[in-house]
């Protein structure tokens, strides 16, 4: 027989195991993107929503933003302020939409409250990653410039996460209720 502890400890490798699975998709979904409007469009930020969903906020956070900054660290290799803005940008986004879901379905998926989420947590990013090229344009000696380019394709980037997150979380769901992970990881927050 185990012991609660035996399934806490279990519970909160599980819930590593995932945060670092959910790491590694967000990592290999953005390499796939295609240039649009002078940025790049990709579903990244909907696993990045997606782990927010699963995990709650501080561990949907925490894989959202490694998978994100490991993947600017070994294609781009830009330093370390922009791995670190690339991690907070993500984790927060994936925070916000895990602290709102957080906890609101019990035996059924709350859709509207979920589909709330995953937009406050995509435009979370939109206006983190609108700031950080504001600065970064403010610098070269324009604001504007880049905030202007990059708006249209973080938009599209942010309907397609809020899209995407909530059908790829209606589509894991049943099989992981069914095995008994979703529980698990409810627990282990």
């Amino acid at each position: 027989m185990m012991s609660q502890g035996s399934d806490r400890s279990n519970a909160s490798l599980l819930r590593l195991v995932f945060a670092a699975v959910l790491a590694a998709m967000v990592y290999l979904v953005t390499m796939f993107r295609f240039p649009l409007l002078g940025s790049k469009v990709h579903f990244a930020n909907a696993v990045c929503l997606l782990s927010g969903l699963l995990l709650g906020p501080v561990w949907g956070g925490f894989a959202a933003g490694m998978g994100s900054a490991l993947y600017d660290l070994m294609l781009y290799n830009e330093g370390i302020i922009n791995l670190l803005i690339t991690f907070v940008s993500k984790f927060a986004m994936a925070w916000v939409c895990g602290k709102l879901y957080n906890g609101a379905e019990e035996k059924k998926v709350d859709t509207p409250r979920l589909i709330l989420a995953c937009v406050a947590g995509a435009l979370t990013y939109v206006v983190l990653y609108m700031l950080k090229s504001g600065i970064y344009g403010a610098i070269a000696g324009n604001f504007w410039a880049p905030v202007i380019s990059k708006f249209p394709a973080s938009i599209i980037n942010a309907g397609a996460a809020i899209v995407a997150a909530p059908i790829f979380y209606h589509a894991m769901r049943p099989a992981l209720k069914s095995a008994g992970i979703l529980a698990k990881l409810r627990a282990a927050r």
